[in-house]
């Protein structure tokens, strides 16, 4: 067994094919010479300096499992069952794939001194000492790193400006009505935003927008997206999607013989939702590997294979609000709210049929875990009741 990609989704891979009882060798191949790490407490903890590092509680030796780190994956050849790495041709008789995503870059911007991206826990180090000198701030894209680093640079006692291209925050996440009233949570932390504001270059302590606008920094932190770190894949023969992705089937296989794919680089078919799903979140990357790990032996058990199709979960902590979303919105034909959405804590329910598809909670944990088991169960709701903020969402059900 060969795993390429040695964060959560190549980490719980492995992990999980020790779990339920693969007995045959694990080889873990990452990229970065770090020890195996978390990502999202790079956005916080690390960035913050409040954690010298998120590195996994495992103990691959332990379990058997190889590392082989700062090894850079080139190629595949699935005809060969052969991996073309920098040290060489590595063989393997199942291969997954669980090399995540990488950050856009904002073109124009490469080289260019006082500009960062946050997603490796070299980004992170390199942006900590930023923070502690107090540094003027610009944040290119206001998506939800983007509002985590804000909210990091904030509390370090940065200034901070926002700049965003959209008419709001979350513009590729969230329906306008729900991400509009969110505008509010970077004023009432002090940050500044500038909405329909587009970047005509970077230069040495300044940004300049198209408007003419020019605005000081002594960094830029670009959190514009991530896309599939797939580029290596080509000419594999892999069949890749309309976003550069891995297209696995139900069972996470992708077109290749012995090759699973998992977690960012992914995308699989969600008889859910009646469409193809690309989730780029932390739970995915957790939850996925379960079913690799027993669709891989199953192959030699006879076990039917598993199929993959969660309930995708996110979470994101902003401006001091703990923020919480669970399904996919894009099929609902309703929407409702609980509890008013200018205030401190509100949820907004997307319902299809009356059953529950998404939900997003903003300082309402309960109804997030409630609310979840509802969309996974299916469960027919009544909209009045569920419209009450008072009324336990379990308690709403027609």
């Amino acid at each position: 067994m060969v795993v390429v990609g040695a964060g959560m989704a190549g980490v719980q891979t492995a992990v999980a094919l020790r779990e339920q009882g693969f007995t045959g060798t694990v080889t873990l191949i990452g990229a970065e010479p770090h020890q195996p790490y978390d990502r999202p407490p790079l956005s916080k903890a690390v960035l913050l300096g409040k954690s010298e590092g998120s590195a996994f509680d495992v103990d691959f030796e332990a379990l058997g499992i190889e590392l082989r780190l700062g090894c850079e994956v080139l190629g595949v050849r699935p005809g060969d069952h052969e991996l073309d790495t920098e040290s060489g041709l590595v063989p393997y008789d199942v291969l997954v794939l669980a090399t995540g995503a990488e950050p856009i870059t904002l073109p124009g911007t490469e080289g260019v001194p006082g500009v960062h991206l946050l997603r490796t826990l070299d980004d992170a180090e390199r942006l900590r000492p930023v923070l502690a000198r107090q540094h003027d701030i610009v944040v290119v894209g206001a998506g939800w790193i983007g509002a985590e680093f804000a909210t990091a640079a904030r509390e370090a006692g940065c200034a901070v400006t926002v700049v965003e291209a959209a008419d709001r925050p979350l513009a590729g996440a969230l329906p306008a009505e729900v991400a509009t009233p969110m505008a509010a949570w970077y004023a009432d932390a002090g940050a500044a935003l500038r909405t329909h504001a587009r970047v005509e270059r970077i230069e040495p302590g300044a940004v300049l927008l198209d408007d003419g606008s020019r605005l000081p920094a002594g960094a830029v932190v670009v959190g514009i997206g991530a896309r599939p770190a797939t580029g290596w894949l080509g000419g594999a023969g892999i069949e890749l999607g309309a976003h550069r992705e891995v297209v696995a089937d139900a069972h996470l296989r992708t077109s290749a013989p012995d090759v699973y794919a998992v977690g960012d680089c992914a995308s699989f078919p969600s008889g859910r939702y009646g469409e193809r799903l690309l989730v780029h979140h932390w739970d995915n990357a957790l939850q996925g590997p379960r079913t690799v790990a027993a669709n891989i032996i199953g192959e030699t058990t006879g076990e039917p294979p598993a199929v993959y199709d969660p309930v995708p979960y996110f979470w994101s902590e902003q401006f001091g609000r703990f923020v919480q979303y669970a399904g996919h919105h894009a099929s609902a034909d309703t929407t409702l709210w609980r509890g008013d959405r200018s205030g401190p804590a509100w949820s907004v329910c997307w319902l299809r049929e009356s059953r529950l598809v998404a939900l997003l909670a903003v300082g309402r944990p309960r109804d997030l875990a409630q609310g979840r088991r509802l969309i996974e169960a299916g469960t027919p709701m009544d909209p009045e009741l569920l419209a009450d903020p008072a009324r336990p969402m379990k308690s709403a059900t027609a």
